[in-house]
């Protein structure tokens, strides 16, 4: 991979993001019951692309918690499904935001960065959390996938929507993260609609790894059950297809 002078240094804020990730650590055992499994599918020692399925705005809190080695992020500008009081966390954390509905060059450089110093990178293909079952990607990670040769990590999280109104309850919410096996890389050819068609069947693989490692009643327009992908239709629509962030 093409190493890249460090504009965008990795990894960064290091102070900071350590005592984030302790209160992840302590927030989630006092809030949650959490099971994480696979764990033994972390890679060691190269770039790599982590994903994970997004419906609710506390998944990449998840992802720190459950990530072994400084995570860098790139996500959406606005968080609209977050309460105001937590809107704090991702910019004292620091990532680079993507402004949905625009080619968010800045973000991809960015992230680009990252993954040529041999960095970790998380991202939500769907690029939002406005369902709670599977929809298909944005073309955001299978680009990067292919244009830095990184692996990806899967990752399922399960339970994370209901951690705030079970708490309101008094009752912990039952939280699962599980690890899939890395797969790629990935390379595609050809310009024009020929490549678009070869990251669209990225990202679609994408999505049927993280499919595997969550619930199958959440697995939507992946799931091999037609009714639960015919429930699921609507969920695809992109919320910033014709209002751009920014």
């Amino acid at each position: 991979m093409k190493k890249i002078a460090p504009r965008f240094p990795y990894p960064r804020r290091r102070l900071v993001r350590a005592v984030l990730q302790r209160l992840a650590h302590v927030a989630f055992a006092v809030l949650t019951d959490l099971q994480i499994t696979g764990q033994e599918n972390f890679p060691k020692g190269s770039a790599l692309l982590v994903v994970a399925n997004h419906f609710s705005f506390i998944d990449p809190v998840a992802m720190v918690r459950v990530a072994p080695w400084p995570l860098e992020f790139v996500g959406g500008f606005q968080t609209p499904n977050a309460p105001a009081s937590v809107t704090w966390i991702p910019k004292v954390w620091g990532y680079y935001p993507v402004f949905r509905g625009t080619g968010s060059r800045y973000a991809l450089r960015a992230a680009e960065a990252v993954l040529a110093q041999d960095g970790v990178l998380g991202i939500f293909p769907e690029a939002g959390s406005w369902a709670t079952v599977l929809r298909p990607p944005r073309p955001g990670a299978a680009f990067l996938a292919v244009r830095t040769g990184a692996p990806i990590l899967p990752m399922g999280f399960d339970g994370l929507p209901d951690v705030f109104p079970r708490l309101r309850k008094g009752r912990r919410a039952r939280v699962t993260i599980r690890i899939g096996q890395p797969f790629g890389p990935f390379h595609a050819t050809g310009r024009g609609r020929a490549r678009r068609q070869q990251l669209e069947a990225i990202g679609h693989e994408i999505m049927r790894r993280i499919a595997e490692l969550i619930p199958p009643e959440r697995r939507g327009h992946y799931s091999d059950d037609p009714a639960i992908r015919a429930a699921a239709q609507g969920t695809e629509i992109y919320p910033w297809a014709d209002a751009p962030e920014g």
